[in-house]
């Protein structure tokens, strides 16, 4: 798998931090040079350049906020300008939202859909024509198992937002099956890093069993063999696997029961004012 991504370019959203970073660790040891792009700019930088110097590839920094509905066309002409062909995109970007509908603004909430549904999207159609054209893409969403199982009180948008975009891969996995252009919706569940910091949930999270837990470099390198042997849609661990499985084996009733009742415990039913994304 090394040599299949050496000299290739990956564009990774949300790579300051988590999953993100990983992404664009993982991929520079193979040899793939990468185009970084977050809010934080010096954080960027500071990351491109370590990353250079280890595994001597090339790197990128594109700094901006996929909440600003121009952010996307933005990135796409930052790219061509600077004659940049993307092979792999890793739409990682994350926006944490806590609490019911009504308690926070519609402008959050409007943010939340930008970064977690629009921009994947749109970028997913800017980029992956020229994919097509050359005969050779990767994409991967990340996605989560919030997305396959029953819906919870509070962060009322989340899952609804990470199921469309399982489905929109897996719909994108078959369009793309002849073109040699491979789609995942990778699946995390409880993954360290630094997003429960961000929105505040790290003093409810923590008292989490540990096993639910998993590491973001367990979670990458199990999605990029996924991603190689054809899958669409991937859980990361057998945790999260049997969880998903027990909820569509179960009554939507018991599931959906078992489902609130442990969200309850980390899931912050109030939110107001607690909104976080990378």
């Amino acid at each position: 798998m090394s040599k299949l991504y050496q000299g290739k370019t990956a564009l990774i959203t949300g790579a300051s931090a988590g999953i993100g970073l990983e992404f664009a660790r993982q991929l520079a040891a193979k040899g793939c040079d990468l185009v970084l792009t977050a809010r934080r700019q010096d954080r960027l930088q500071q990351i491109a350049a370590e990353l250079t110097q280890q595994f001597n590839i090339k790197t990128h920094v594109i700094a901006l906020d996929l909440a600003d509905p121009d952010a996307p066309v933005s990135l796409e002409s930052q790219l061509q300008a600077q004659h940049l062909q993307i092979d792999i995109l890793i739409n990682n970007a994350g926006f944490g939202l806590p609490g019911t509908l009504v308690s926070q603004p519609w402008s959050a909430h409007a943010a939340s859909l930008q970064v977690l549904l629009v921009a994947p999207t749109q970028l997913c159609r800017a980029l992956i024509p020229a994919m097509r054209e050359r005969g050779w893409g990767r994409v991967i969403n990340v996605a989560s198992l919030a997305g396959l199982v029953p819906p919870s009180a509070s962060h009322t948008t989340y899952g609804a937002i990470k199921s469309y975009l399982i489905r929109f891969s897996e719909s994108l996995a078959l369009e793309e099956a002849k073109s040699g252009v491979a789609v995942l919706a990778l699946c995390p569940g409880f993954t360290y890093s630094e997003f429960h910091d961000a929105n505040g949930a790290r003093s409810r999270v923590q008292a989490l069993p540990k096993f639910l837990w998993m590491d973001a470099a367990t979670v990458v390198s199990q999605a990029l063999v996924a991603l190689e042997a054809g899958k669409s849609v991937y859980i990361s661990g057998r945790i999260n696997q049997f969880i998903a499985g027990l909820c569509k084996f179960l009554p939507n009733s018991i599931a959906g029961w078992l489902v609130n009742r442990n969200a309850a415990k980390f899931r912050e039913p109030n939110g107001a004012n607690d909104v976080s994304n990378g």
